[in-house]
This record gives C-alpha cells, sequence and structure tokens, in this order.
C-alpha cells in the first residue's frame, strides 16, 4: 500500500481527492496540508511514500517546499497535481526536485498510474507539460549557459557522477539529467566529455581550479 500526503489549499480538493485515493485498496492517505509549510513539518513526520502537491497556495508554495524537502533528504517522491502548466511553473517543480507533474483535469486512472509510478521514482508529465519541456529543449538557444548548468558541468569535470553532483546540489538526480541536457544544446554536443571540453574551451570552466 502506498501511502499519501495531500497538499492543496482548497479543502474540496483535498476531499475529493482523499475519498478516491482511500476508495483504492491500493493507496492509504496518512496526512493533509494546506501549504507548503504544513507539507514540510508533515512529511518530515509522516514520511509518506508520495506527496500529492499543489503549487500556488497562499504562504509557502508548492516550489518551494519541493525545493526545502530536497534539502533536509526527506525521501517522499513528489507528484504535483495543479492547474497551471506555464513555462515557469513546469520548469520550477521539476527543477525543484518534483518526480511527476499532472494537471487537475486528469482522469482518475492516469493520476494512480503516476502516483504509483512516483512511488517508484518513475517521472510521469502530463502530454501538455511534456511537450512543453520538448518545446523548451529544442528552442534555438543564445547559448549561454545558465549559472546550474555551470554548476553541474563543473562537478562534472572534477569527475561527479550524475547522482553525486545531485547530491551536492541538493536537487534530484533528474534535474541534474535535465540540465545536462540543456547544456548539450546550447553547447550543440551529445555527451557529457563533449560538454565539459567545450564548457573549457568557452571559458565556461577554468582548467587550473581545485578542490
Amino acid at each position: 500500500m502506498i501511502s499519501l500526503l495531500l497538499v492543496d489549499d482548497h479543502p474540496v480538493v483535498r476531499d475529493g481527492l482523499r475519498g478516491m485515493y482511500t476508495a483504492d485498496p491500493r493507496f492509504e492517505v496518512i496526512g493533509e496540508a494546506s501549504n507548503g509549510t504544513e507539507a514540510i513539518a508533515k512529511a518530515a513526520a509522516l514520511r509518506p511514500d508520495v506527496i500529492i502537491m499543489d503549487l500556488r497556495m497562499p504562504g509557502s508554495d508548492g516550489v518551494s517546499a519541493i525545493r526545502a524537502l530536497a534539502q533536509r533528504g526527506i525521501p517522499s517522491r513528489i507528484l504535483v497535481l495543479t492547474t497551471y502548466d506555464t513555462d515557469s511553473d513546469v520548469v520550477a517543480a521539476i527543477e525543484a526536485g518534483a518526480t511527476g507533474y499532472l494537471l487537475k483535469d486528469s482522469p482518475r486512472e492516469e493520476l494512480f498510474r503516476a502516483t504509483e509510478a512516483a512511488a517508484q521514482g518513475q517521472t510521469t508529465l502530463a502530454p501538455t507539460v511534456a511537450a512543453r519541456l520538448l518545446g523548451r529543449m529544442r528552442r534555438p538557444s543564445s547559448g549561454n549557459l545558465s549559472q546550474r548548468e555551470v554548476e553541474v558541468l563543473d562537478l562534472i569535470a572534477r569527475g561527479s557522477t550524475n547522482r553525486e553532483a545531485a547530491r551536492r546540489l541538493f536537487v534530484s538526480e533528474a534535474t541534474i539529467k535535465t540540465h545536462l541536457l540543456h547544456a548539450f544544446a546550447k553547447l550543440g554536443v551529445n555527451d557529457r566529455a563533449a560538454a565539459v571540453a567545450a564548457a573549457f574551451s568557452r571559458g565556461y570552466l577554468a582548467h587550473d581550479h581545485g578542490d
């Protein structure tokens, strides 16, 4: 049975989710929260398998909560369930460490499948969300690496694996892969070694730096 924490500022939404999940023997709702601050406290105390997280809430929002949970090392997987699929919402949630991202109009069985996938550490994205992420990756870039992309490449250049880089930067391994893919696209390369070489040649990384 997969234990769940429901996080949404609307009681009616939480009631609806609780009713859906508790009617299915695969799931157990062990707690609820109405904002990000409550979510962090409940997650730390209850250690649910999966947190169903809304993004836009008064006070501490979902993305801040996701980031804080990752920094505290709380192992719960996070499935974002929101009304919004804008680029800023999607990218911020994924980069903060969300395992999956669904919209509130998703069919019940799709939500259940995504919850099971999240519990196993697998990513599920709503079709429109996946399309937005692909669109961002395929969009022509100015070629300038972001500060976080440089940080990731710097760790890779020092010999870190994706997992080690994720631990050093307090993000998920999937987030590291996303940063690398963005860097590959901007640098016009297809692998880690070529990306590091290109970053050195373009002055993003210094040859003489050490730990």
